[in-house]
């Protein structure tokens, strides 16, 4: 199946924010869906979305949006996906294909494992690797996937050609698609978008606590703003994040703290060897796979 080969008569697509916002308005621009339905629980929201153009129509039960759809996106936040799951199921169609948008992979299969049973096979798991640090369907645009990349992470039960006819979804949207283990899919997440947030969130609430704050962000230079700027992503999307994915997410916050510890040694010890090592050493890595 080639990426022009996906085409959808009714696709749902439950969280209409900035990810199903942006697979929205990607697969629109590619005149690929007849239809596309939208579900959250919030009907301003939702009516926002309609008159934005993203979504056709919408639905405020789970069951009901999914009624006859053949392809079902679940953007939704991952402490929430158990439930719209379990409210959706009684509405699915026969032939429908089932994927998610989260950033955490085992949690979500744990939970359609024990939701969907023997329906698991509908299921494929996937992580667009895109994002912004706002929110809502008003922050979602057709060009958010463009040359981004999104890991399908499917398990033994996951329908083979389901599966590629997710990967067509996420290539006609402009995305470049890989698949990975569930479980090291996790791993390399907590590592390098997860620590990530979870250092910016930390830092800026450090700073925030500081009686000379007020200068400290008067006067922030570039690099901090850069540094800082996922610091603006929604709180309780990153803290269910941290929390479904904490094996992982404390097995690489460790290594960190580590290493974290043996360069403030290193700056109080005066030895400025050891500090230009580990800066060399980054940037020399920085610049190796991000330049």
């Amino acid at each position: 199946m080639t990426a022009h080969s996906f085409s959808s008569k009714r696709l749902t697509i439950i969280g209409v924010g900035l990810i199903g916002g942006s697979l929205a308005r990607a697969l629109r621009r590619a005149e690929v869906c007849d239809e596309i339905v939208g579900c959250g629980r919030d009907e301003r929201h939702l009516q926002k979305a309609v008159e934005l153009g993203v979504i056709d129509r919408y639905e405020m039960d789970a069951a009901t949006a999914v009624s006859g759809a053949d392809v079902v996106v679940l953007a939704v936040p991952l402490r929430a996906m158990v439930t719209v799951l379990t409210q959706m199921t009684p509405g699915l169609s026969a032939d429908v294909v089932i994927t998610d948008v989260g950033s955490a992979k085992g949690c979500v299969v744990e939970e359609a494992r024990a939701v969907l049973g023997s329906r698991l096979c509908d299921f494929v798991p996937g992580h667009p690797i895109a994002g912004t640090e706002k929110s809502g369907v008003e922050a979602s645009f057709a060009e958010l996937f463009d040359g981004r990349g999104v890991i399908l992470t499917p398990i033994e039960a996951t329908d083979a050609v389901k599966c590629q006819r997710i990967r067509a979804m996420w290539e006609v949207a402009g995305a470049k698609v890989t698949e990975m283990a569930v479980l090291h899919h996790d791993e390399v997440l907590a590592a390098t978008s997860h620590l990530p947030h979870l250092l910016a969130f930390s830092l800026v609430n450090t700073l925030a606590s500081l009686d000379e704050s007020k200068d400290i962000f008067a006067f922030a230079a570039g690099g901090f703003r850069d540094f800082t700027r996922i610091a603006s992503s929604d709180p309780v999307m990153w803290r269910d994040i941290c929390m479904e994915n904490r094996d992982a997410m404390l097995e690489v916050l460790q290594l960190f703290n580590n290493d974290l510890k043996q360069l403030e040694e290193a700056v109080r010890d005066n030895d400025g060897e050891a500090v230009v090592n580990v800066f060399t050493r980054a940037k020399e890595t920085r610049d190796r796979f991000c330049g």
